[in-house]
């Protein structure tokens, strides 16, 4: 027998379910992702591997987002990491991780510059997105490798070159491209790398301290040939050492180059060469192996061809307290750049001066800048600033479209920035380049280096 509702309880019954589906229906603001907060269905499931220097600061910055997974192969290290985020799994081989954390969305990396092409492809191939630190990749094979793996397995990339989310580079490259300067043949870039110990006289060293408790030393050499543990490499200097960084042009590179990358339409330079400080006694030429690490300053010339309608343009790199000669238009006492670099563009019309990440672009002299009227900003800028810049990775992913550093461009753009510490390796040559192919034309001994020799188990 079907029972049925009188009148009136069928109308008590409509209006008590209207009410509930409005009370159901007013859902808080922040679950609705307004006031610029991310819904908590749309959080990311975010891994770190590398967290006990930069990359705890690159995790912090990813801190709105769900923190599930934390790999790093010195636990004393990265233990204050570890610890502001208690909520996510600990590693120290980032395989395992993969292997057991499958809801893992995106991987910031930023270990030592020579495994983070290792690692960056182990996480592309396995569907995740990555940020990995400047600059991306150990050598010039290895940055057009990940390019390759990006764009195969359709992930998100970001590269840490924070400035590039920056107002600074966005102005400069808005200023060339209104014809502030006029035309621009010459660049000069700068930085006051190295802060740490290069250039060293006396080798590897030679003493084998245990190594520390909770630091496992064969995964931390990874790609590169074995040597025995020395603190002279870990934490604090392995980017003095050519088999594991990048010297100063690794480090500050892709800071200091990217308005000029950006702001003159560059790709490929068609040469490169180098000139190093010397070393005692001629140390660096007579002993083997060479290249124990990089030399304590350097300068680097890169010349380009025409492009989009640019006329060729020469870029020289200076580090280790090495700067170009200061604009004579430039009022005394004014400081070149800033306390990390600077860059100096020289057109027929004018100069413009930079510091490090494009800050603080300014004509010079002071009354040129005055009398300038500032063009429109043509280019978007991006919430944050430079510290946005893991935000702009994250929100890339969710709206599915390249981040503001994508390996499109960036790694094109460490190619060019490595290609210098090929030169630097031979110095006093002049490399041409075959960027296409990715050949040294001319010298054979150079092109062995395009690419490293990988340890048995870590090649790409």
């Amino acid at each position: 027998m079907m029972t049925t509702l009188s009148d009136s309880t069928r109308r008590t019954f409509l209006k008590r379910a209207a009410v509930a589906t409005a009370a159901f229906q007013v859902v808080p603001g922040h679950v609705l992702g307004l006031n610029g907060q991310t819904p908590p269905s749309r959080k990311l499931n975010v891994a770190g591997i590398g967290v006990g220097g930069m990359g705890g600061n690159n995790i912090k910055n990813c801190a709105d987002e769900n923190i599930v997974a934390l790999c790093d192969i010195d636990t004393n290290y990265a233990a204050h990491t570890f610890k502001d985020h208690p909520g996510a799994k600990v590693y120290t081989d980032f395989r395992e991780m993969l292997d057991k954390q499958k809801e893992i969305d995106a991987v910031v990396i930023a270990t030592p510059d020579h495994s983070h092409a290792y690692i960056a492809m182990a996480c592309m191939r396995a569907g995740k997105h990555v940020y990995v630190q400047k600059p991306m990749a150990y050598s010039v094979f290895e940055a057009r490798t990940m390019t390759a793996a990006a764009r195969e397995h359709k992930v998100i990339t970001q590269m840490g070159n924070q400035g590039r989310s920056g107002d600074g580079v966005r102005m400069v490259c808005e200023w060339l491209w209104s014809g502030a300067i006029g035309t621009v043949r010459e660049v000069h870039a700068w930085t006051n790398r190295p802060v740490w110990p290069q250039g060293i006289e006396v080798g590897r060293p030679t003493e084998t301290p245990p190594v520390p408790a909770g630091f496992d030393w064969d995964k931390w050499i990874g790609p590169a040939p074995f040597r025995p543990y020395h603190p002279a490499y870990h934490p604090n200097s392995w980017r003095a050492w050519c088999d594991f960084g990048t010297g100063s042009l690794g480090d500050l590179g892709c800071h200091v180059l990217d308005c000029v990358y950006w702001g003159m339409k560059l790709k490929y330079p068609v040469s490169v060469e180098g000139n190093i400080s010397t070393y005692w006694g001629d140390f660096w030429k007579k002993t083997e192996p060479k290249n124990e690490t990089f030399p304590r300053s350097s300068i680097v010339r890169y010349k380009f061809p025409e492009r989009e309608g640019l006329p060729p343009m020469t870029l020289t790199w200076w580090d280790g307290g090495l700067m170009p000669e200061r604009p004579e238009e430039l009022e005394e006492g004014r400081q070149m750049g800033d306390s990390d670099g600077g860059v100096l563009f020289i057109g027929d019309k004018g100069k413009l001066m930079c510091g490090c990440y494009g800050r603080s672009p300014r004509l010079i002299p002071e009354t040129k800048m005055k009398e300038f009227k500032l063009p429109p900003k043509t280019l978007e800028r991006i919430p944050g600033g430079e510290g946005g810049h893991e935000k702009n990775w994250l929100q890339a992913i969710k709206d599915n479209k390249p981040a503001i550093s994508t390996f499109d461009y960036s790694g094109p753009f460490a190619e060019m920035v490595l290609l210098g510490n090929l030169a630097v390796r031979f110095p006093e040559r002049r490399l041409l380049w075959d960027g296409p192919n990715m050949k040294v034309t001319n010298d054979a001994d150079a092109q062995a280096f395009v690419k490293r020799t990988y340890r048995e188990g870590w090649t790409l």
